[in-house]
């Protein structure tokens, strides 16, 4: 019996070599656009997970993991459906690590995604209504990043511990500038604040002056700008300082980043804001990870965790599925993110393939402390932040 056991294993083993492959996932976010500056840390953030992977050569007998680009541009649907219908067709990807923002996003899905049957897990699509569209993707779409529904009572508890009772805001004109600013003022009025006025910016303009005329109009104790730190946000902002309107101001994640403390220092001190982030001890642990590996990205940026989470699913469903192929994949990413089973932190992705390959389960805690909920997304923690001394700062996580 104990010689036909071996014999087994060893043709397991052998079977397990024959059938490993170069699996490619495709990396689909806006390397130029609104938000370049953030994607710039979550492409390398994606790309760590695979080369952990790919290094341990524990998945599906020894398979390799690479990295496909494709730019969605964040605000041009047609070129992101484009290079999404080139990824799949063309480079074959058998997963995406994306859309960005979550207009591409919904129409990547729905044009590109769905009808190929590819699994996509976005990192920072975070419009509401993205949420109804999990319920008709025949469990083809997942995010790490948590809907914009919860963004707005994060922000309005932010504001109310602060003492700020009346804000104007301002949104790019877009699927996730809507959605957000439609949440914040819902749950800020519920708290009972008031929104003096909630008006879209269009991006890409030269002079911003005539906006930020009608929120001074309207007034408020301070100026929300729920848009795009490389592109109207900034402008916005700029504007307001140039003219009085206003000083302070408090920024959602499409706001926050190095590019934000760099471009206005010191004239935005006593801004705040939150964006999507793990706990400082996951975040901590997600820099020792990176930092381990080189490179010269930073792993604190918004959606760079995310973005490694989104890349880490997809390999582990694909080992407890037993294949790449995603129309059985998909139904694994929800039992590996969540509990029962041996919880997986970020530089744990070795460890994770091996308990799976011998039966086990795994709760996958990764770079943010995944835990998907309802149609497939991330239950959500946020990092409050503090401009001081024009840096940008941690106040508390919520």
């Amino acid at each position: 019996m104990k010689k036909l056991l071996m014999a087994t294993a060893a043709t397991a083993l052998m079977t397990g070599a024959a059938s490993a492959e170069d699996i490619k996932l495709g990396v689909l976010l806006g390397f130029t656009g609104p938000i370049e500056s953030t994607v710039a840390h979550m492409g390398p953030a994606a790309d760590l997970a695979m080369k952990e992977v790919t290094d341990s050569g524990k998945l599906l007998g020894g398979s390799t993991v690479t990295g496909v680009n494709g730019d969605t541009t964040c605000i041009d649907s047609s070129a992101a459906t484009a290079a999404a219908e080139r990824l799949i067709t063309s480079d074959g990807v058998k997963g995406i690590i994306g859309g960005d923002c979550s207009g591409v996003t919904g129409a990547i899905l729905n044009n590109v995604a769905l009808p190929n049957g590819v699994v996509m897990i976005s990192p920072s699509a975070t419009s509401p209504a993205l949420s109804h569209m999990n319920n008709e993707d025949n469990g083809l779409f997942f995010r790490t990043a948590p809907s914009d529904a919860r963004q707005g009572v994060v922000m309005t508890e932010a504001l109310m511990d602060q003492g700020i009772k009346s804000v104007a805001v301002t949104y790019t004109n877009n699927d996730y500038g809507k959605g957000l600013a439609d949440a914040f003022q819902a749950a800020f009025e519920a708290a009972g604040g008031t929104v003096t006025i909630s008006a879209a910016h269009e991006d890409g303009k030269a002079d911003y002056s005539a906006e930020v005329g009608a929120l001074a109009a309207a007034g408020g104790d301070r100026l929300v700008v729920a848009g795009y730190v490389d592109q109207g946000g900034a402008g916005i902002v700029r504007a307001a300082l140039d003219t009085g309107a206003f000083d302070t101001f408090h920024f959602p994640d499409g706001m926050i980043s190095d590019a934000l403390a760099a471009n206005f220092g010191t004239e935005i001190d006593g801004s705040t804001g939150q964006h999507p982030s793990p706990s400082e001890e996951l975040t901590n642990r997600f820099k020792e990870v990176a930092a381990a590996a080189g490179g010269d990205w930073d792993p604190t940026t918004p959606f760079s965790p995310e973005s490694y989470d989104a890349a880490a699913l997809i390999m582990l469903a694909m080992q407890a599925a037993g294949t790449s192929d995603p129309q059985v994949y998909k139904e694994k990413i929800m039992e590996v993110a969540n509990a029962p089973g041996e919880p997986i932190q970020a530089g744990e992705l070795g460890k994770a393939l091996e308990i799976i390959a011998a039966g086990g389960d795994v709760d996958y805690v990764g770079g943010t402390g995944v835990e998907l909920v309802g149609p497939g997304e991330a239950a959500g923690n946020y990092r409050e932040v503090v401009i001081k001394d024009g840096k940008i700062e941690t106040v508390q996580y919520r």
